[in-house]
């Protein structure tokens, strides 16, 4: 909940939040007060799911306008098959031996238009089939696995003129988590930059220190600003709380400096 998050944000040391739900815009107004309320400097935020090779990858959108018609009615699109790859979900894990995990997921999202993976694992540990969220992923829910059903998503060029179109910043989310090829991941950020893309996520939640080194010289080589992201979504399913990852590198231009402007 956004009136949970400022707050633990702004204790823990953040200096500028934003909210990204997944391909969901529809929390910015209560981040935005709810920010307002602890004295935390604001920037409009989305994570938009995207194929590419094949793969499910996340582009986030920073300091756009909330409101844009485009934006919004695309990841209404971008929705849509959710629920019904989240009841397949259900059904996959039912013959691996979880029942009602559809259900049980839902329980922990109300809307089946934004119910995702994170909410089966929650389910799942909460059900005693595993130790925690990690673990569910490793058994259940990644690529190959028992409860795995893949999903088109929007198209990486649409991703990002939706974002930009509405005023904001495209940067792509947490890279190293996709196991690219150097051609396949060449090939992203070509594209990313090609259709307007301008950042990437260098230090976050996902990423060791041999990642932030990595991306910072991408930062360099497609002429990309670097981003800086928890990618926190509860106490209970993430690597890493709120305001505690390390600076960015050196060398880099941190993308907030193109949103100064945006910042509420």
């Amino acid at each position: 909940m956004p009136e949970e998050l400022a707050p633990r944000a702004k204790t823990n040391g953040v200096e500028l939040w934003a909210l990204t739900d997944h391909d969901e815009v529809g929390g910015q107004e209560r981040a935005a007060a709810a920010a307002r309320q602890v004295g935390l400097p604001y920037l409009t935020g989305t994570e938009i799911s995207v194929t590419f090779a094949n793969v499910t990858v996340h582009i986030v959108g920073l300091g756009f306008d909330p409101t844009d018609r485009a934006l919004v009615n695309g990841l209404r699109q971008t929705r849509g098959g959710r629920e019904e790859r989240a009841r397949q979900m259900g059904v996959e894990l039912a013959r691996a031996g979880i029942p009602g995990a559809f259900e049980g997921a839902m329980k922990y999202v109300g809307n089946p238009d934004l119910i995702s993976r994170s909410h089966f694992a929650r389910y799942i540990v909460e059900s005693g089939h595993c130790p925690d969220t990690n673990a569910v992923f490793r058994k259940y829910l990644a690529e190959g696995k028992p409860g795995f059903v893949p999903h088109r998503w929007a198209n990486l060029g649409d991703a990002v003129k939706w974002i930009t179109g509405a005023g904001g910043v495209a940067v792509i989310a947490h890279p190293a988590r996709y196991k690219f090829t150097a051609n396949e991941e060449f090939a992203l950020f070509n594209e990313f930059r090609t259709h307007g893309g301008r950042g990437v996520e260098v230090v976050t939640g996902a990423h060791s220190q041999a990642d932030y080194v990595k991306y910072a010289e991408f930062c360099s080589e497609f002429d990309l600003l670097a981003s800086r992201g928890s990618d926190f979504h509860s106490p209970d399913e993430s690597h890493t709380d709120l305001g505690k990852l390390p600076d960015l590198p050196g060398g880099v231009t941190p993308v907030w400096s193109l949103l100064e402007s945006r910042i509420q």
